[in-house]
């Protein structure tokens, strides 16, 4: 798993807009000021779409306030299901989505889960990080289901602690 200290991997990725889908490089999303990324196992599963996703949406401001830059959502899903479900979920004003299909930056950052067991093949670990001008500052990973390390307000209460 990746760690504090160690700078953002470079992994081709697909960036999501109210636009479009184009291709991007995680370092080009998350080189530059303060990055606030949340993986997500999955678009529209149950705990993403209806826990932590909506967290980060209604802190969006606050997160702002604390000095973040941009708030990113990674996910291992095609890039058509990701802009689904941005759209679906109206985030795309509050959050930057980035479409993992092949789960290479889920591997690059070390977060990747084997959910084949559900069906679901190797997806992102439920996780957060905080990355500063390309350098990972803080990593937070779900040891258990649901959502508390990696939700808007623990990233919160962390950013708060280095402030």
């Amino acid at each position: 798993m990746i760690e504090r200290g160690k700078p953002v991997p470079s992994v081709g990725t697909k960036l999501v807009t109210a636009d479009g889908v184009q291709d991007t490089t995680s370092d080009a999303i998350l080189g530059q000021g303060t990055a606030v990324l949340f993986t997500v196992p999955g678009a529209f599963t149950p705990t993403c779409h209806v826990n932590h996703l909506p967290g980060f949406v209604t802190n969006a401001a606050k997160l702002r306030a604390a000095g973040v830059d941009r708030i990113v959502c990674a996910a291992t899903n095609d890039h058509h299901v990701v802009k689904a479900w941005a759209e679906a979920t109206q985030a795309l004003d509050d959050i930057i989505f980035l479409a993992d299909g092949n789960g290479a930056l889920a591997k690059a950052l070390g977060l990747e889960k084997d959910m084949s067991g559900a069906g679901m093949g190797t997806r992102f670990a439920r996780a957060a990080l905080i990355a500063r001008d390309g350098m990972v500052d803080a990593v937070f990973v779900e040891d258990a289901p649901g959502v508390t390390a990696t939700g808007a307000p623990a990233i919160l209460m962390a950013l708060e602690a280095v402030a």
